[in-house]
């Protein structure tokens, strides 16, 4: 009887910071969805305090993310460029993050940061025990240009949302899903992907380093 085949060395692709801050997000906006969306199909709750409290959370951790990225990490890794088009045309393996993932990251990004900007103008409106609503804080015209792009961008929220989970349990793309739980992955596994030339991991999991 042959024996089961041992993983290969494995290699670290997301921090335990990073993993935080992403189930944090995630779980932040999967109750703003349910609290925004459940009432509308008639499921009925007091949604609000939920609502405001989960998004002061998400406001949060979005600013910490946006400080992280810009001051004490490398931002341009994930922003997406000419030369990821030339990979795609060229069909060569992608540095860390793949063109799709980049993609995902800054439509899902960018949506999230307009809903929490939003959001956080909106607040003007509730009574909470740390303020009184002022809702003459803007005019009525500006306040429905704050509801329509709060509302489209919770619509392209939830739409993202539900792709990202189907494609994170796809069996092809469970090595990712792997990572984010619990932060590392085979080196044969970035290999299907990524090219260990030009992916910089973190420091001593750098998988150019071979045999750690």
């Amino acid at each position: 009887m042959t024996p089961p085949a041992t993983p290969g060395p494995l290699i670290t692709r997301h921090a335990p910071i990073d993993r935080l801050f992403h189930w944090i997000t995630a779980l932040a906006v999967l109750l703003l969805l349910a609290s925004a969306f459940l009432p509308i199909l008639g499921l009925k709750f007091s949604w609000l305090p939920l609502h405001w409290i989960t998004g002061v959370v998400l406001c949060a951790a979005v600013l910490f993310h946006l400080v992280r990225s810009s001051v004490f990490r490398r931002m341009r890794c994930m922003v997406f460029g000419p030369r990821d088009l030339r990979d795609l045309r060229e069909r060569r393996r992608a540095a860390k993050y793949t063109l799709a993932q980049k993609l995902m990251h800054a439509v899902l990004g960018t949506a999230v940061l307009v809903a929490a900007v939003t959001g956080a103008i909106m607040l003007a409106k509730v009574d909470t025990p740390l303020w009184q609503r002022n809702p003459y804080l803007l005019d009525s015209s500006t306040w429905g240009v704050v509801y329509v792009l709060h509302g489209a961008a919770a619509l392209l929220i939830l739409t993202l949302t539900m792709t990202h989970i189907y494609f994170s349990l796809l069996p092809e793309k469970r090595a990712y899903l792997r990572a984010m739980l619990g932060g590392q992955m085979t080196r044969e596994e970035a290999a299907q992907f990524h090219d260990p030339a030009r992916w910089s991991g973190q420091r001593k999991d750098d998988p150019r380093e071979n045999g750690k």
